[in-house]
């Protein structure tokens, strides 16, 4: 046991490091990011292939390709961020990438179900060792008052993961079928891992935060402390909310729109992919720089601005699903897609202000497994029952989809109310994690 963790402890990067390492180190991790986002809703593109080739119903499908990977996505998160908070979390991101990469290409190579079952639950596992770790690093690169802003070209990954996903990937699967797909993904992120063992070194622990490293807390001892701070419970779960209603609904959109509109994956791809890229990023950009103003010092002011304009884009998510006009869905679409990406920067960010340095993969983790259960394995299942549920002999169709896309459209307002509410203790809990680290 002392090899290992003397392998794993690599030496830490200098607390001086220059400006050029911080932003690599951060681009790096962004590009993780991406692979991450890729990797798992890539699968929204083929969706409809895949249940047509495999005879599935719509809840069928969406244990398949969402629920099997959610829920050994959750259940790993945890204990890898325990690691990520005691162990080289460069390692633990560079192997966790190639493992999830390897298995997308054996997703594409799976011949029968349980063998495509078997490579998601590959995925889910891989991908859990992530985003806490590199958002943990972050943190040690950055100063408090630049998180929230390198946290939120830190998410840049989402939006740019989710147009390789849609666009990209529809173009290849028209092309070459959906399992080229796969093959297109994994490779470049199995070659990326070797990368990002090579190029990046650990930092210390806090070295941004002026304390020690001190004793590595428990989970139970970060749940403990998580419970007590109410403003990062609000936050916690406002994005988990806003996880559930955007990537749920997303998560189904290319299949409502070929269903819908009979068109390729591809084309719908062409319609979703392009919004992701210049909404996502476009929104994401304006929040950084927004968010760096100085009025915008009060963190309240952040999860104010948060709420309100999840509450305003809940409205055009209703329209595209309740409207039978597909430039009017596609309009709407622009207005939508971008609140399900200016939020994952400042949440990240506002976190880990709440959390003391040996916390905060743990407090990500937890807020990941959250916001994971409602993004892919409530929404995703529960729109797929609905959907066989409202169909003629419980056959789905574009109609049933329609429907059970309806009943989830509403819940952004819920997700607006917890980010109103974290308001209201935030300053007090910020001060509460910095007296904690110390």
């Amino acid at each position: 046991m002392t090899v290992r963790v003397a392998v794993l402890e690599a030496v830490p990067a200098p607390a001086s490091a220059s400006a050029f390492v911080r932003w690599y180190v951060l681009l790096v991790m962004c590009m993780v990011y991406t692979l991450s986002i890729a990797d798992r809703y890539v699968i929204s593109t083929v969706l409809e292939p895949i249940r047509l080739e495999m005879h599935l119903t719509d809840s069928g499908v969406a244990f398949l390709t969402g629920v099997s990977l959610a829920l050994f996505y959750v259940s790993f998160g945890i204990p890898i961020s325990i690691l990520a908070d005691r162990l080289n979390r460069r390692n633990i991101i560079a192997v966790s990438l190639i493992a999830w990469s390897g298995m997308t290409v054996l997703f594409g190579l799976a011949a029968s179900y349980w063998q495509l079952l078997s490579a998601r639950i590959g995925v889910g596992v891989g991908e859990a060792g992530g985003t806490p770790a590199a958002s943990s690093i972050i943190a040690d690169y950055f100063p408090c008052a630049r998180r929230p802003m390198a946290l939120t070209v830190f998410s840049l990954g989402a939006p740019l993961g989710a147009w390789v996903g849609y666009d990209l990937a529809g173009r290849i699967a028209d092309a070459y079928g959906w399992r080229a797909v796969f093959f297109a993904l994994g490779v470049p992120g199995i070659v990326f891992g070797a990368w990002v063992y090579l190029t990046i070194r650990e930092p210390r622990r806090g070295q941004m935060d002026a304390v020690g490293s001190g004793r590595k807390p428990s989970i139970i001892e970060t749940v403990k402390f998580l419970s007590g701070q109410r403003s990062a419970m609000h936050l916690m779960w406002a994005s988990a909310l806003t996880a559930l209603w955007g990537w749920g609904l997303t998560y189904w959109t290319p299949a409502f729109l070929m269903r819908t509109y009979g068109l390729s994956a591809g084309q719908a791809g062409g319609i979703t992919g392009p919004i992701h890229l210049i909404a996502g990023i476009g929104a994401t950009v304006f929040t950084g720089c927004f968010l760096g103003r100085r009025f915008m010092n009060d963190a309240r002011r952040v999860v104010w601005f948060m709420g309100g304009c999840i509450a305003l884009a809940t409205v055009p998510s209703i329209i595209i699903f309740w409207t039978h006009s597909l430039e009017l869905a596609k309009a709407m679409l622009w207005i939508f897609v971008p609140s399900i990406y200016f939020y994952i920067g400042p949440c990240f960010g506002l976190l880990n202000n709440l959390a003391p340095p040996r916390m905060r993969a743990q407090f990500c983790a937890v807020t990941l497994l959250v916001a994971n259960v409602g993004n892919l394995v409530v929404a995703p299942q529960l729109i797929g029952l609905l959907s066989d549920y409202f169909a003629p002999g419980h056959v789905a169709n574009a109609a049933s989809l329609r429907l059970a896309l309806l009943c989830l459209a509403p819940s952004g307002f819920w997700s607006a109310y917890h980010y109103f509410s974290c308001a209201r203790t935030l300053p007090q809990d910020q001060e509460r994690a910095l007296a904690a680290a110390h």
